[in-house]
């Protein structure tokens, strides 16, 4: 890989749904075939020096989804994370997760932080799952606890600035996600890290997020590498 690989990617999971309707089964069935994309991603991230990958995997707006369907993905998220342990332990990836996740049914919320527990001596890979979350959440909630602290005199008002508002954010001890991909062509980031990704380099893709390999993750990085980022200077300032 080129050097210039970025710390933190970030994905928006995107067309399992798709993937499974185009076979002629179930939206389920599609989440169940993507286990292989996130393998795969993950095992990529941990062989090239990524240093963390968060994967949004469950948003708030996705408990309007059908019953049958949120269960579905709750089960399998218990059962990942059953079978994937051991490899995530062979890797030294440590497993981490952001979201209001006491709103998870008990057994996956407390299988999710059995798995947090038992790998958070890795010093590799930090894979973030994102569950139950969302950038407006994530900023409400900072906001909360900023007034909170503020009206307990922990705060003053005058010592607000954005390097505050990022220590009170779930990602408070993540570097700010440099590439963010989404999968299935869709083009919009769908309330996922909204602080977070103000300088992200995006990347769209067509392919179905079941059908995700490390080479698609390999074109990202190579076109992100590509990219000149500036962060409001001009080229020349960039290259000077």
């Amino acid at each position: 890989m080129e050097a210039k690989v970025p710390r933190h990617i970030a994905i928006i999971m995107d067309g399992n749904g798709r993937w499974a309707q185009q076979k002629g089964a179930a939206r389920i069935f599609g989440h169940r075939h993507a286990i292989t994309a996130v393998r795969e991603s993950t095992e990529f991230c941990a062989e090239n020096g990524i240093e963390c990958l968060t994967l949004f995997a469950f948003s708030t707006e996705n408990w309007a989804r059908p019953k049958f369907e949120v269960e579905g993905l709750m089960s399998l998220l218990v059962s990942t994370i059953n079978e994937e342990l051991n490899t995530l332990q062979k890797n030294n990836v440590r497993l981490l997760s952001i979201g209001d996740v006491e709103r998870l049914p008990a057994n996956a919320r407390d299988k999710l932080k059995s798995a947090e527990k038992s790998t958070s001596s890795n010093s590799g890979l930090k894979l973030v799952l994102a569950l139950n979350y969302s950038g407006r959440w994530d900023i409400e909630n900072a906001v909360k606890r900023i007034a909170w602290d503020v009206r307990e005199g922990i705060l003053d008002t005058t010592e607000l600035d954005g390097d505050l508002i990022n220590r009170y954010l779930s990602t408070k001890d993540l570097p700010e996600p440099e590439l963010l991909i989404r999968t299935s062509g869709e083009k919009r980031i769908s309330n996922f890290y909204l602080w977070q990704s103000a300088y992200s380099e995006l990347y769209f893709t067509d392919v179905l997020w079941p059908d995700f390999r490390k080479e698609h993750m390999k074109e990202a990085i190579d076109e992100f590498v590509k990219r000149e980022r500036r962060f409001g200077m001009t080229s020349e300032q960039v290259i000077g």
